[in-house]
C-alpha cells in the first residue's frame, strides 16, 4: 500500500505577475497592471494541481528562509500537500517574473534560488518518500544532476514522469525513465535538436520516442494533445473548447493530473482526456494555483461538454 498517489520533485517559486496590452520588443518599455504576487513553481504547482483534485501528494523540494517561502508552504498546505520534503535555507526562494497578455499567453523568466540548491543528496535522503509513492514527476527547475539521481531512486514498481521545462538535452539514463515525457512544441523541437518547425507532431513524438522514453505526450494548446507509445502508435486527444484568460500554469495542472490518472490505472489516452479537462478549467481564471479546479469542477466542464 503507497501512502501517496503522486510525489512531486521540483521547483517552488513565488510568481511576481504583471499584465501587459503586449510584451515588449528588444530595448523596448510598456506599462503593465499592478504587480501581483502568486505560489507558484512547476514543482509547487503540479504538487498543488494533483492534492486538489484529490490525489494523495507529498512535494520534495526547497524553498528560502523567507517571505516568499512561507508563502509557499502556506499554499501547499491549504491545499493538503505533505510538505515533509520541503527543505528550507540555503538561498533565498525561487523567482519568476511573468508578464500576461490579453489573450492570455505569457512570457516567464525564472530566478532558481533555492530551487538550483536541491541536490542529489537531498534526493538520496528522501528515499522514504520514493518507496511509499506510486508514480513520480519532476521538472528541469531544479539541478539536471538532481532529476538524475530522482531516476537512480526510483522503486522498481513506481512510475516516472518528465515535463522538461525549461527544455535541456537529456541523458539516455533519464529519457529512459520516462514513462510519459510530456512535452509542448518548443520542448519538442529543443529535444530533437529541431528549430526549423519542420514535421507534425506525430513525427516528433516518433522521434522523440527513438531516443528510449516509454511513452510520450505532446500538448497542443488548444488543440489537445498527441500521446505515444511503441506499443500502441500515436492518438490525438482532443480539446474542451473554453474561453482562455490565462495559460500560466496550465501545462502544471495538465502534468499533475496525467500523473494522477496513470497512477489510478487509466490509460494514456485516457489520462490525456481527463488531464485536457482540468487544463481547460485553469485556463479560464488568472494565476497558476489559484486557477486549479477540483474534481468536482472537472466533473462539470465534463457533463456541459457532452450537452
Amino acid at each position: 500500500m503507497y501512502d501517496y498517489d503522486l510525489l512531486v520533485v521540483g521547483s517552488a517559486n513565488a510568481d511576481l505577475v504583471i499584465g501587459v496590452d503586449r510584451r515588449p520588443d528588444a530595448g523596448e518599455t510598456v506599462l503593465g497592471s499592478d504587480l501581483a504576487t502568486h505560489p507558484g513553481g512547476k514543482g509547487a504547482n503540479q504538487a498543488f494541481a494533483a492534492a486538489r483534485l484529490g490525489a494523495r501528494t507529498a512535494l520534495l523540494a526547497r524553498v528560502g528562509d523567507d517571505a516568499h517561502g512561507r508563502l509557499l508552504l502556506d499554499s501547499q498546505r491549504t491545499a493538503g500537500v505533505d510538505t515533509v520534503g520541503v527543505l528550507v535555507g540555503g538561498a533565498p526562494t525561487g523567482v519568476a517574473l511573468i508578464t500576461v497578455d490579453p489573450s492570455g499567453d505569457n512570457s516567464i523568466v525564472v530566478s532558481p534560488g533555492a530551487n538550483a540548491r536541491l541536490t542529489p543528496e537531498d534526493v538520496k535522503a528522501a528515499g522514504s518518500l520514493f518507496h511509499a509513492s506510486l508514480v513520480v514527476s519532476a521538472q528541469l527547475e531544479i539541478p539536471l544532476e538532481t532529476v538524475e539521481e530522482v531516476v537512480r531512486t526510483l522503486p522498481p514498481a513506481t512510475r516516472f514522469v518528465l515535463n522538461p521545462s525549461p527544455p535541456r538535452p537529456l541523458p539516455p539514463e533519464v529519457l529512459a525513465a520516462c514513462d510519459p515525457l510530456i512535452v509542448n512544441e518548443h520542448e519538442a523541437k529543443v529535444l530533437l535538436g529541431d528549430a526549423s518547425g519542420d514535421g507534425t507532431p506525430e513525427d516528433w513524438a516518433r522521434r522523440l520516442l527513438a531516443k528510449g522514453p516509454r511513452s510520450v505526450v505532446v500538448t497542443l494548446g488548444a488543440e489537445g494533445a498527441l500521446v505515444a507509445s511503441a506499443t500502441e502508435g500515436a492518438v490525438r486527444v482532443p480539446s474542451v473548447k473554453v474561453a482562455a484568460v490565462d495559460t500560466t500554469g496550465a501545462g502544471d495542472s495538465f502534468t499533475a493530473a496525467l500523473a494522477w490518472k496513470l497512477g489510478a490505472g487509466l490509460s494514456l489516452a485516457e489520462a490525456a482526456a481527463y488531464a485536457a479537462r482540468v487544463g481547460a478549467v485553469a485556463v479560464t481564471r488568472r494565476g497558476a494555483q489559484e486557477s486549479f479546479p477540483t474534481a468536482a469542477e472537472v466533473e462539470a466542464l465534463s457533463e456541459v461538454g457532452a450537452r
